[in-house]
């Protein structure tokens, strides 16, 4: 098979196809995983295969699932940080490499210190925890700067520990964004959770995070972000067209474009609320980790747990996205516009076949 360039493509989708279902299956067992590639050289000698590879990451992540890569060669290290570009910027492995010294530096600047890092570990940050000169366990993180994320302490400082960790010290320096923040302990993440409790507590603390943001505020519009995915859509699909009506995928992106402009309410967003990004704390039961704040349509900030939610999604897409407005207290039509234009936008990349989303969901 790995002779046959051309064939590789289909193979991996054809293994996606088996593992959502073997996750499923894990899922209803309440059983955790271990998903082990081997001659992951392969996977990495295209950019098509090496980003397919990064989403399943996300999604076995997401799920709960760890992953071992197999690579036989010590340069595959080396390929494997240069083919899963997550932004493109050639730094990135400078970045990697400077860690060591980044971390030291922050030891000193905050005085804590510094254990060994959280696994299985992110795809943009490196996370440890720390203990304070007093004592107090926190939680120092290190991200490799990108603009979604930009205002990630800001955010939290707005929020102010009300249903999210506090964040306690900042900097940025060199292309890294650091910060000292609250432990959750236990931190079990939500994700632990059946589907229906998490959309309980995703919808309660969404509606206690969304805020006005504060006079001259320098959050992003979320129109500002949704233009920028559009246009990488955009330019993703003229090399490579998704299967789905040009119509819809039409439709789709101008809704992507235009839903931003048209909401009545901007308030402060977290953008990526998911079960994976919410953990069990002693301060308060759950406690959100991560943001990309935003500012903009709140009905926005549901559909990245919609689109987690895989088996009940493909099930009933409709009732998914009713149950959860009005669980967040948001119009059902508008939720159901938003998830579309998601599907459509996100169809490229994401493992599940949103495709067929799309067209079950189309506005009429």
């Amino acid at each position: 098979m790995f002779a046959n360039r051309d064939a590789l493509p289909l193979v991996m989708m054809a293994a996606t196809s088996w593992l959502q279902a073997a996750m499923s299956g894990l899922k209803a067992n309440g059983r955790r995983g271990l998903l082990v590639d081997d001659e992951v050289w392969a996977l990495l000698e295209s950019e098509q295969t090496a980003r397919h590879l990064q989403a399943r990451l996300k999604l076995c992540r997401d799920r709960g699932i760890a992953n071992i890569l197999v690579t036989h060669r010590l340069s595959d290290l080396r390929t494997l940080a240069d083919a899963i570009r997550l932004d493109g910027d050639e730094r990135r492995e400078a970045w990697v490499a400077s860690l060591p010294a980044a971390v030291a530096r922050l030891e000193r600047a905050w005085s804590v210190d510094v254990g060994a890092p959280f696994q299985p570990g992110g795809q943009t940050a490196w996370v440890a925890p720390a203990r304070t000169a007093s004592g107090d366990d926190v939680v120092l993180k290190l991200a490799w700067w990108h603009p979604e994320a930009d205002r990630e302490a800001a955010g939290l400082g707005v929020w102010d520990g009300d249903g999210a960790i506090r964040v306690y010290a900042s900097d940025r320096f060199d292309g890294t964004v650091a910060l000292l923040v609250e432990r959750c302990v236990p931190g079990t993440p939500l994700m632990s959770r059946s589907e229906r409790e998490q959309d309980t507590v995703i919808a309660t603390l969404l509606q206690r995070l969304w805020r006005d943001p504060p006079p001259g505020h320098r959050f992003r519009p979320l129109q500002q972000m949704c233009d920028a995915w559009a246009d990488e859509f955009e330019q993703q699909t003229a090399v490579r067209p998704v299967d789905l009506d040009p119509g819809l995928v039409r439709d789709g992106i101008i809704l992507f474009r235009t839903l931003p402009a048209t909401t009545e309410r901007h308030v402060l967003l977290c953008t990526d609320l998911h079960a994976g990004n919410v953990l069990a704390a002693e301060r308060e039961p759950w406690l959100m980790i991560d943001p990309k704040p935003h500012v903009g349509d709140p009905h926005y900030d549901v559909v990245q747990h919609l689109l987690n939610c895989d088996e009940r999604l493909h099930a009933d897409p409709r009732g998914l996205a009713r149950r959860m407005a009005d669980l967040a207290g948001l119009d059902r039509d508008r939720l159901l516009l938003w998830l579309f234009a998601r599907c459509v936008q996100q169809s490229p990349d994401w493992p599940a076949p949103l495709t067929d989303i799309a067209r079950r969901i189309a506005p009429t």
